[in-house]
């Protein structure tokens, strides 16, 4: 059950710890945020240029060895690799030169050395994937806002131009490979005519018509050439209504227009529609690049209008793949026909065939040939027509513009940090200091330490009471002293008492002074004597003179009654200390002090010196040896407890009567629990009148 309150109690305590050294806490805080702030404000202002970009992977363009479809670009690898290649020296060495980063990054005309430039660069530039897109982001960070968004959109320039040129690169080497293929069948067809004609002139073989397959000799040869001509034709015409399919087969809608041109293909509804299409996907992209979003009436209209003209397109495209199918099927049907048509020519001729079969044979083959070569040079011309339909495997999206807001330092985030941090280190440092504190700090301390008891807490700030009007609530702090004076002493006749301290400023005289006042006003006849020679300040708080008082008396010079003066207030009489002889110190320990305190002690009630700090100055261990009752003034977190031992071992070592404790300037609002033993104030508000009493309202007072 003790738990929840000790566990409060250690909070408390923690918080108490916090509000007492709230100003060395606070001095921190404000230190590290008034550091932190003018190290934002001198720091350079970083602006971030960034540029957006599409990338695909490398896609040729025309497929001239095979029919494969594009692969996509679903490769995981292939950003990351993006990433390191726009960080390869191919790519920032020609933006270093581009934009002479060297001579701009110089010093005094200097040009910076390539690789530090290479390495800068690479330090303040940064790549990133747009999740779920093909989109890379480049950012450039720079103090300059311009020179940030020059080398952004500069870097994605260049990556993208050597990309084209790569790909370009691998379509012409193809181009090359395929030009090569068809020299070679050029030799070949130039090759086997020469043969035909070497077996012709030998063989004295008529032939009105070399070029072609026909003969002008018998009609059986006639026939059979002409059948392997429809033949020959057929597949031809069969083989190019099936690259047509093939072609047509792997097509966008936008790719249309110049591959029916290619294909000698005319659609008058591709031509018409497809211009539509692309200008649409044109005015869609300035609409997007000029801000509007993607939910804007505008693009969503244009959107619908580019969903109809590609359906029919694909409607058209479909169209044409039926056609082609269609002719494809007639085709196949007619050369099976026409095959064998040709077969049963040929064996009409095969009886006058043996007589120029060397002959046919090489014109056959050369006939073959120069179709082969027809075809290839066909394929070939077609490809570089292909070459020209643009296909960019790198897009800049978005250039970058100078930022106009800085994007670092982030002021927010260092002042954020730096107010958790101030935070932490005033907390810090006000339990480290708490931890180094050895003053008093509670009464428990005082009791436990000087094994006195406390016999009164004098809160901060309580003014001289004889100043007062009325009745001050501060005066029950005294109150409690006298009364505790009161019961502690062991005889009425100890009616001497001075109040001593280990140190000046711990407030001795105004504790004495407001003591005097509240005995005087209790009815016991006071009398105050100054006996701090050194530094008096009694009579400034009674506002007397003290042109002459105790040292007159001691030196012989006045007697007790020339030298008591009152002070205005009833039954309160003061002896002020009087001008200190430069030849007379130590005149304290004489037997003329012993006489004075007798004599005061007959004459009065209560008899109060003040005295000077009992460390360091005989004159408080002589008081303390002398007078009945000593009091120790202790002010609160002030002196180290070493010292108040010290005190304490002073008084017992002359024999003083050491009565108990008077803990002082106790600031109330920091350490909480002391407003148990000051909660007397509530007690002398002064009460509010009673309102007049309202129609249905009780009657109620305040107190």
């Amino acid at each position: 059950m003790n738990e929840p309150s000790e566990a409060k109690l250690h909070f408390l305590d923690y918080w108490r710890v916090i509000r007492v050294r709230s100003s060395i806490a606070l001095l921190v805080f404000l230190l590290v945020m008034v550091t932190t702030g003018i190290y934002v404000y001198l720091a350079p202002r970083i602006y971030i240029a960034r540029v957006t970009m599409e990338v695909k992977p490398d896609e040729a363009r025309v497929h001239i060895f095979s029919d494969a479809p594009m692969q996509g670009s679903s490769d995981p690898s292939f950003a990351p690799t993006q990433f390191e290649i726009l960080k390869t020296t191919e790519i920032l060495y020609p933006v270093i030169d581009q934009i002479k980063l060297q001579e701009r990054w110089g010093y005094n005309g200097v040009p910076l050395l390539r690789e530090w430039t290479l390495g800068k660069l690479k330090r303040i530039m940064n790549v990133s994937e747009v999740r779920g897109t093909n989109l890379l982001e480049i950012a450039v960070k720079s103090p300059d806002p311009a020179e940030a968004a020059e080398i952004a959109n500069t870097i994605a320039m260049v990556y993208k131009e050597r990309r084209v040129a790569d790909q370009d690169e691998s379509v012409s080497r193809g181009l090359g490979q395929l030009k090569e293929e068809v020299d070679k069948q050029r030799e070949k067809v130039q090759d086997t005519s020469l043969l035909m004609g070497t077996i012709r002139g030998q063989d004295g073989v008529i032939d009105l018509n070399p070029e072609s397959m026909e003969t002008s000799d018998i009609p059986e040869n006639r026939q059979v050439l002409g059948d392997e001509s429809q033949v020959q034709d057929a597949k031809v015409k069969l083989q190019q209504l099936k690259t047509q399919l093939a072609q047509i087969e792997k097509l966008k809608p936008e790719e249309l227009l110049v591959a029916l041109h290619t294909l000698e293909i005319d659609d008058p509804t591709v031509t018409k529609v497809l211009p539509l299409y692309q200008d649409a996907v044109a005015e869609e992209a300035r609409l997007l690049n000029s801000g509007l979003g993607e939910n804007h009436p505008r693009v969503k209209a244009l959107r619908a209008q580019k969903a109809v003209y590609a359906e029919q397109l694909d409607e058209q495209l479909r169209a044409l793949r039926d056609a082609l199918a269609r002719k494809v099927t007639l085709h196949e049907n007619t050369l099976g026909a026409l095959q064998n048509q040709l077969g049963q020519s040929r064996s009409n001729f095969q009886g006058i065939k043996n007589k120029s079969a060397a002959y046919t044979e090489a014109k056959n083959k050369y006939i073959n040939a120069k179709r082969v070569l027809e075809a290839s040079e066909t394929r070939y011309y077609t490809a570089r027509m292909q070459q020209n339909i643009t296909i960019t495997p790198a897009k800049i999206w978005q250039p970058a513009e100078p930022p106009s807001m800085p994007s670092e330092p982030k002021v927010w985030l260092y002042m954020l940090v730096a107010a958790a941090v101030g935070a932490g280190l005033g907390g810090g440092l006000a339990f480290f200091l708490e931890y180094l504190d050895t003053s008093v700090k509670s009464l428990d301390e005082v009791e436990r330490l000087l094994n006195l008891p406390v016999l009164a807490v004098i809160p901060r700030k309580i003014p001289l009471l004889h100043r007062c009007e009325g009745d001050a609530p501060d005066a029950e702090a005294y109150r409690i002293l006298r009364t505790n004076i009161e019961f502690n002493r062991k005889s009425p006749d100890a009616s001497t008492l001075t109040v001593v301290s280990g140190g000046p400023g711990e407030g001795k005289s105004t504790t004495l002074c407001n003591l005097a006042f509240t005995c005087a006003k209790g009815g016991y006849n006071v009398l105050l004597v100054d006996a701090d020679l050194r530094r008096p300040s009694q009579d400034k708080f009674f506002g007397v003179e003290n042109t002459a008082g105790l040292t007159d008396y001691l030196t012989g010079r006045m007697d007790f009654d020339e030298i008591v003066r009152p002070t205005g207030v009833e039954n309160l009489s003061i002896l002020p200390s009087g001008i200190l002889p430069h030849d007379s110190v130590g005149i304290l320990n004489s037997q003329r002090m012993s006489e004075l305190i007798q004599h005061a002690k007959a004459a009065y009630d209560l008899v109060l010196f003040d005295s000077p700090p009992i460390l360091g100055v005989s004159d408080g261990s002589v008081l303390a040896s002398e007078v009945d009752l000593v009091i120790m003034v202790v002010q609160h977190r002030r002196f180290p407890r070493s010292m108040l031992l010290r005190v304490k071992s002073a008084v017992a070592n002359v024999g003083g009567n050491l009565l108990g404790v008077v803990l002082n300037n106790v600031n109330v609002s920091h350490d909480q629990h002391y407003q148990y033993y000051t909660n007397y104030q509530q007690y002398y508000k002064t009460p509010r009148k009673p309102e007049p009493a309202r129609a249905g309202a009780a009657h109620s007072e305040d107190y």
